[in-house]
């Protein structure tokens, strides 16, 4: 930063008022709601879901979604997508499927002077809100295409690199491991997922309420309440939302908790852990807690607003040992020890 553009930054901060501060978490508040509410005249119930997933947009993550097929996770993020008027796409993960089925590839093309010349095609990953359709459904190959845009936002092909318009979000689906046909997603893809949530099954209330809306002659659809200038300024105001010393500091050892053999780590880390998470699981604690903070109208995070991202954000951060697969352990009991013997800032 040079200092001309440092001395025009302060006074920017210095010019803001604690009246601009409130119209805008205010203001993000009122968006989220309507976001959700027209997400909501769709889905029915897994609200705790919804906000992950609209948490994940607005913090530049990514997500991972498990559930058995038809219980509406393709419905959800299309459904989001007509909420904020943002550029959809969908791509079906099979066996099959080749890395430039997902980025596009270079093709020969001739001109009217006959020349010929090499032309781009951009693939389906060239949109804002991307749904990677039961991802581990496909081969390792292709499954890898999706890491560079989720990490840089940009794909190569061939010599050139293509930027991503903003914003750019996946959303993943993956059927539970155990069912047949599917490929474990490596280590290095599952860290790049802000959060990885379950969807379960219906209850018998929302059930009932499925079928009348589905069997009908119409069907509710979502109107557009937000556009992309907009989502782009929520995502703004998430990141200007600061965070205290001591809660840094717990979501650091919350963090720790995970690692076998750290001094916050509990007896089922060390008995089943084989490694812990990473740097990127302590960053997207603080992100979720951010807007926690700003859908509870408040201006700084508290470390409830981080206990309760734990296992959102973690669960799918955590590599069992062969133990703890032989056992079967399910990392949310890890995560439960772990929130419960970790020392609070408030402690």
């Amino acid at each position: 930063m040079t200092p001309a553009s440092a001395v025009a930054e302060a006074r920017e901060a210095s010019s803001t008022t604690p009246a601009d501060i409130e119209r805008r978490v205010d203001l993000f508040r009122r968006r989220h709601d309507l976001i959700q509410a027209q997400v909501g005249r769709v889905i029915v119930g897994n609200q705790e879901v919804i906000s992950g997933i609209i948490t994940c947009l607005l913090t530049r993550g990514h997500v991972l979604l498990e559930g058995i097929p038809g219980l509406g996770k393709t419905k959800i993020v299309q459904t989001l997508s007509e909420a904020m008027h943002l550029k959809f796409n969908r791509i079906q993960f099979t066996p099959d499927l080749m890395p430039g089925d997902i980025v596009g590839t270079n093709v020969v093309r001739e001109t009217d002077t006959g020349a010929k010349v090499l032309d781009f095609q951009p693939g389906p990953i060239f949109c804002h809100l991307m749904l990677a359709d039961e991802v581990n459904r496909a081969t390792p190959k292709s499954q890898s295409a999706l890491l560079e845009a989720m990490q840089e936002k940009s794909v190569s092909v061939g010599n050139t690199t293509y930027k991503l318009e903003e914003p750019f979000f996946v959303m993943a689906t993956q059927n539970p491991i155990e069912l047949e046909g599917t490929y474990p997603l490596p280590e290095a893809q599952m860290d790049r997922f802000l959060m990885k949530l379950r969807i379960g099954y219906p209850t018998e209330d929302e059930l009932r309420e499925i079928v009348v809306r589905t069997t009908a002659v119409e069907e509710p659809v979502a109107e557009p309440v937000v556009h992309r200038h907009e989502v782009l300024e929520m995502r703004e105001t998430v990141l200007s939302v600061p965070v205290a010393r001591p809660v840094h500091d717990y979501a650091i050892r919350l963090t720790m908790g995970s690692h076998p053999g750290s001094p916050y780590a509990p007896p089922l880390t060390n008995r089943y852990v084989k490694f812990g998470a990473s740097p990127r699981g302590t960053q997207a604690l603080v992100l979720s807690g951010k807007v926690r903070a700003l859908l509870a109208g408040r201006l700084h995070v508290a470390a409830d607003d981080v206990q309760a991202s734990v296992k959102p954000t973690l669960r799918h951060r955590l590599l069992l040992n062969f133990e703890g697969e032989a056992d079967k352990v399910d990392t949310d009991d890890i995560l439960d020890e772990i929130i419960e013997r970790v020392p609070r800032p408030d402690a």
